[in-house]
């Protein structure tokens, strides 16, 4: 790929353009960007309104952009690209034979992770980067297999010629406002010569703490002085969804930073290495006097919600055995601390109506109220007004499926320095 060029990237499950914001930046205020996206995907099943993809088109066009199932779309479809990203739902990534009992496998229908397989598998000429973002129990899924399914994924990429690193970044450890904890994979093909550094490497260990694009955007040290040995995933896609890790099924062999290539496997658990400035909670909020009155807790509804925030000691009855256990919750802190990061935002932020996961703040004037559609942009790193055609509870939906946009700019301008050698 010729660096002076641009980085075409395609943009799969593009929610609202978290991903494009981080690599090209805000379109309301451009500037220059080594990356282009050419093509994105957005569809969201079992609805007919598209809020995420009419989002998507006011604020980037409609040019390259597809508001359809994605195993719908033919390769042919998709123009020729370098990097592919996409953030994609954890899922059960198992597969089976063909029916026909030929070398091809299958995977659980409606899963993405096999659409991403797909995609990449079909093109005869591959992208040379992936950059990828998922929920962190990826690394531990299923329960009964720990690791399973990240080995899958880790498998299936290197059989298709590339060389993995990842990490569990917390947002708020590197100064960002949300405690937004998601792993980031990031891919180098074979073609690469990101690819042949890492397989010249004495070391993996190297790449995980000082050479890797992650390590240099995200310092890290090891966190406990523990050995920790390299291992192969072996067997192919079919064994390993019955076979991985069988031994030792509670514990996964996944720790939070690691580096995979050609099945070999060193991963490291790590500890963020930061010392900046740090954007906080209060950082983010709006001005009293342009807070709705809809936003502020009524005094009749108060009692619920301490009661939603607070510990609780129940006991329940088990739908599947009938037998009856105890539930226990500890309490959270209500109203939330504006001198720390804010929680994770959740799908379920929006609305009145009282709940143990909405953030609530703490007025200068001592009034109880919760956060706004703005406010919860500002706390994923979005502009201001970026989901302003959805409705409200909508607008905070989109906010919990979404990225924190400074993590994805921050590894987008790292990647960009390796790859013209910077």
């Amino acid at each position: 790929m010729p660096t002076k060029n641009k980085i075409r990237v395609v943009e799969l499950f593009a929610g609202v353009g978290g991903f494009r914001l981080g690599l090209e930046g805000d379109p309301l205020r451009p500037k220059k960007s080594i990356y282009r996206v050419v093509w994105s995907n957005q569809w969201e099943p079992a609805t007919k309104l598209q809020h995420a993809s009419e989002i998507y088109v006011k604020r980037f066009g409609s040019q390259g952009h597809s508001n359809k199932d994605i195993a719908t779309v033919h390769i042919k479809e998709i123009p020729n690209y370098d990097i592919l990203v996409g953030g994609f739902p954890c899922q059960d990534y198992s597969v089976a034979r063909t029916l026909n009992q030929a070398v091809g496998i299958v995977g659980k229908k409606g899963v993405l992770w096999w659409q991403i397989y797909r995609i990449l598998e079909e093109r005869k000429v591959k992208p040379k980067f992936l950059m990828l973002e998922n929920v962190d129990r990826l690394l531990k899924s299923p329960s009964q297999q720990r690791g399973r399914d990240f080995a899958l994924m880790l498998a299936s990429l290197s059989d298709l010629g590339y060389a993995v690193e990842w990490r569990v970044i917390n947002a708020a450890d590197y100064g960002f406002p949300q405690r937004r904890r998601r792993v980031f994979i990031i891919g180098y093909h074979k073609s690469s010569n990101i690819y042949k550094t890492i397989e010249k490497s004495k070391s993996l260990s190297d790449w995980i703490f000082e050479k890797g694009v992650i390590a240099q955007a995200f310092p890290v040290v090891q966190s406990k002085d523990l050995v920790y040995p390299e291992f192969f995933i072996k067997g192919d896609l079919v064994e390993m969804s019955g076979e991985f890790n069988k031994k030792i099924p509670n514990k996964s062999p996944f720790y939070n930073a690691g580096v995979m290539i050609k099945r070999t496997v060193l991963s490291i658990e790590t500890h963020p290495n930061y010392k900046g400035i740090k954007t906080v909670l209060r950082d983010i909020l709006l001005p009293e006097q342009q807070i709705p009155e809809e936003y502020y807790i009524k005094d009749e509804d108060l009692p619920r919600w301490r009661y939603l925030k607070g510990a609780k000691h129940i006991l329940r009855n088990s739908k599947r055995t009938g037998r009856s256990f105890k539930y226990d919750e500890g309490p959270m802190i209500f109203p939330d601390d504006l001198k720390k990061a804010s929680r994770t935002i959740v799908t379920g932020e929006g609305g009145s109506s009282p709940s143990r996961f909405k953030h609530v703040v703490k007025t200068k004037k001592g009034r109880l109220r919760r956060l706004t559609p703005v406010e919860l942009e500002r706390l994923n790193m979005f502009p201001d007004n970026h989901t302003k055609e959805a409705p409200d509870i909508k607008r905070a939906f989109l906010m919990g499926n979404a990225i924190v946009v400074g993590v994805v700019k921050r590894l987008g301008d790292m990647l960009a320095r390796v790859v013209n050698n910077k």
